[in-house]
């Protein structure tokens, strides 16, 4: 065999057999996805501090971590359950709903393998509307044109929910549109929509673009509907986004809202959730500096408060090492 094609054939040799050898390393990788919501919502920035702070430890566990912009709260639930997504960030409020098979799962029963990781931010519900609505608190949007939420998403499902205290139906706005989060903003600056409702961690890159652009105000949800809400149900607590957050807002607005909490399915590994579990509470003080809604969390907190559905076996493990669950 001439020396060339002998040299050749040793390559390839040597090749495949560098191949094989690497195989086991590619096998064990593990990739995992945490579904989120628009990607300029609260929901997109803590998935990625979240996997960001998972992936720096690779190397040692083999899990690489990726998020997903999604439809949001109801869409992650149901994705989850469906076996398509690892983890996701759902609402306080629909996490209740779907453990306890209310509201929206009212048709598609109680989702029983539905586990508790941890809760992160408030989200308070906020409404914004045109500067030139002259409007004060939410009930000045009857019988405006207004968005209340993509179907799937978190928001919409508190907004039917509010609507319902307050006795309103969406034929009591001139249009009730159902623009995703990413879109509401640019409508009202371009005169599409007067107002809309979104569930959000603060300061919001969302309403930050509209207060920015076209002056949009922020407005109060208040009133004896609210007030009988947050009475009647675990999830909901009163807040307030201060004044002078946002551009052109410089009194606060009072509201209600929900907290943000991320869950898994009982299906999803033990290992897999310990460590993603660790990886954030292991940097935790780097987690609280990857977005501004993160800067006050404290890991007591966050183990208990918004989770209705049982804690996963792997984020439990974790807790229990540190003392946090007995």
């Amino acid at each position: 065999m001439p020396l060339k094609i002998l040299a050749r054939a040793l390559a390839g040799t040597a090749a495949v057999s560098a191949a094989l050898f690497a195989a086991p390393a590619v096998a064990q990788q593990k990739f995992i996805t945490i579904g989120t919501g628009g990607v300029t919502g609260v929901y997109y920035a803590a998935g990625g501090a979240i996997c960001r702070l998972v992936n720096k430890d690779r190397a040692r566990h083999g899990i690489r971590c990726s998020v997903e912009s999604t439809g949001g709260s109801v869409f992650n639930v149901n994705t989850i359950k469906a076996g398509e997504l690892d983890l996701g960030f759902t609402q306080s409020d629909v996490q209740y709903n779907a453990t306890k098979g209310v509201a929206q799962f009212k048709d598609g029963g109680a989702h029983g393998d539905l586990r508790a990781v941890f809760s992160v931010h408030p989200e308070p519900f906020t409404v914004v509307a045109r500067k030139e609505a002259n409007a004060k608190t939410l009930a000045d949007m009857k019988g405006r044109r207004f968005n209340v939420g993509n179907p799937g998403s978190g928001t919409r499902a508190s907004m039917e929910e509010l609507m319902t205290a307050m006795g309103w139906k969406m034929g009591d706005f001139a249009l009730a549109a159902e623009l995703k989060a990413d879109e509401h903003g640019p409508a009202l600056c371009d005169g599409k929509i007067d107002g809309f409702f979104y569930g959000v961690g603060h300061p919001s890159a969302n309403i930050q673009d509209p207060t920015t652009t076209c002056g949009a105000k922020l407005l109060s949800v208040t009133g004896p509907a609210v007030d009988k809400l947050i009475a009647e149900k675990p999830y909901y607590a009163k807040a307030t986004i201060p004044g002078g957050l946002y551009p052109n807002n410089p009194e606060g607005a009072t509201t209600y809202g929900v907290l943000a909490t991320v869950v898994a399915s009982a299906k999803t590994p033990p290992d897999t959730v310990y460590q993603v579990v660790k990886g954030v509470f292991d940097n935790f003080d780097e987690f609280r500096k990857l977005h501004p809604a993160l800067a006050h969390l404290q890991p007591q907190n966050m183990v208990k408060d918004g989770l209705s559905a049982p804690l996963h076996e792997g984020a439990l493990r974790y807790y229990r090492e540190k003392g946090w669950v007995k």
